[in-house]
């Protein structure tokens, strides 16, 4: 960094004369640095899988949580600091809980997702606050269709068909360019989820090691267990 940046370097509410934020360009630097999560839509649903980064055989595999269970119809996984992300989980299970005793009616996902949002915008416009250093996938099924959002730090969304965050993002996106398609079945989006992610770690997959989130139209938001990813995973080998 320029001497003259250094000003704008501490104080996440001044702008440098360029228009950045560094402390917003920081926090999207902590998910470029996390681990690979992915996010795609197939006919009926959305997956999302997240490597959880096993460092050593000394770790409880299932200790580490990625992926989150917001509502009945939505959940989401997170890429980043995850602390940070669990904040962002607990005032969105809270948003959709009150929406649902207020109204009595599921959140829709789009307008959960600008809430959140919303949240995270506030911690870049305030002193004496920082950015979240977390970026979320949320994936949801309501009246409106299928759907998959990425949050950034900034507080902006864009909604996707595929799409991945974290350390792997490039190697992920080209995979998807090429081979994605709409209307795919569940198997197929799920096997080209794992094979996109096995060539951004360059590692063997392994279940113990995965975390997979599936929303089905009429079902609610659950985990994959460890032996149907198994067989997934054998699939592409």
């Amino acid at each position: 960094m320029q001497p003259g940046q250094m000003a704008y370097d501490r104080g996440i509410t001044v702008f440098s004369p360029d228009g950045r934020l560094f402390q917003v360009e920081y926090a999207r630097e902590a998910v470029k640095r996390g681990t690979t999560t992915i996010g795609l839509k197939f006919k009926d649903g959305v997956i999302l899988i997240v490597d959880k980064r096993i460092s050593s055989r000394l770790m409880e595999p299932k200790s580490i949580e990625k992926i989150f269970h917001i509502d009945e119809h939505v959940g989401c996984a997170t890429s980043g600091l995850v602390a940070d992300a669990r904040i962002l989980v607990d005032q969105a299970r809270q948003l959709a809980q009150v929406h649902k005793v207020t109204y009595d009616e599921k959140i829709g996902v789009e307008g959960l997702v600008k809430r959140i949002c919303d949240y995270k915008q506030n911690f870049t416009q305030y002193g004496g606050l920082r950015p979240f250093g977390t970026a979320l996938l949320v994936a949801g099924v309501d009246e409106l269709g299928c759907h998959l959002y990425e949050t950034d730090p900034s507080g902006a969304l864009v909604s996707y068909k595929a799409g991945s965050i974290g350390a792997g993002r490039a190697a992920v996106n080209e995979i998807f360019e090429a081979d994605y398609q709409e209307g795919m079945k569940f198997d197929d989006a799920l096997q080209l989820g794992l094979r996109a992610l096995a060539s951004a770690t360059e590692e063997d997959l392994k279940p113990q090691s995965l975390e997979v989130g599936v929303v089905k139209k009429g079902q609610n938001f659950q985990k994959i267990s460890e032996k149907e990813l198994e067989k997934h995973i054998k699939k592409i080998e």
